[in-house]
């Protein structure tokens, strides 16, 4: 995995997964510029335990909805796109459209990865990451959709442990992520699997 080219190369990568995932317009992003909103979390691998993987899949049995998981081609950008409005448009954050274009940068020029969830044949959500570090040992996870009919099912828990196996077969020693302050679901979704607020 290639690391970015530069400090700014980076920045200009999280600015326009910041803006297509957190769905804030360009006049909010400045005043979230000038007052941070963002709250940065992570989980030490150290802290995924056996007892702790098997928790998160106990729970998950339990659920309504069992998926198939597989990493995107450039043939899924359009479900991509599509899970991504669906999805975003149910939530009560400001909505920001985006074109199939900015899913495409993110596959092809920023090495992101998509994984897809199928459900019943029906692609229900993914989950979108990345790997940053000089040896790119830590997972980074930038967004996550899930179309209204899966949510609160264990579909999101389902993406999440998915990307966390795509990580350890490739040695990652922490993982990250961002999370809005206001936006207190995904908040409480990410505190569930374990991660904590960076100091």
């Amino acid at each position: 995995m290639p690391k970015p080219k530069s400090e700014e190369w980076f920045n200009q990568i999280k600015k326009n997964i910041r803006d297509t995932f957190q769905n804030i317009t360009s006049e909010i992003l400045d005043i979230f510029e000038e007052r941070p909103s963002y709250v940065q979390m992570r989980l030490p691998v150290e802290k995924i335990t056996q007892e702790f993987e098997d928790s998160l899949k106990n729970k998950n049995e339990h659920n309504i909805v069992h998926a198939e998981i597989r990493e995107a081609s450039g043939d899924d950008i359009e479900k991509i796109f599509k899970i991504y409005n669906k999805a975003w448009q149910s939530t009560s954050m400001p909505f920001r459209q985006v074109g199939e274009e900015t899913f495409s940068k993110f596959q092809k020029h920023f090495k992101t990865v998509f994984l897809i969830a199928s459900v019943d044949s029906i692609d229900g959500g993914f989950i979108l990451i990345h790997f940053e570090g000089k040896k790119n040992d830590i997972g980074v996870i930038n967004g996550l959709g899930v179309l209204p009919q899966f949510q609160n099912k264990g579909l999101g828990t389902t993406l999440a442990m998915a990307a966390w196996n795509y990580f350890k077969e490739r040695g990652v020693k922490e993982l990250r992520c961002e999370v809005h302050r206001d936006n207190k679901i995904p908040y409480a979704f990410i505190k569930g699997l374990g991660f904590e607020e960076m100091l």
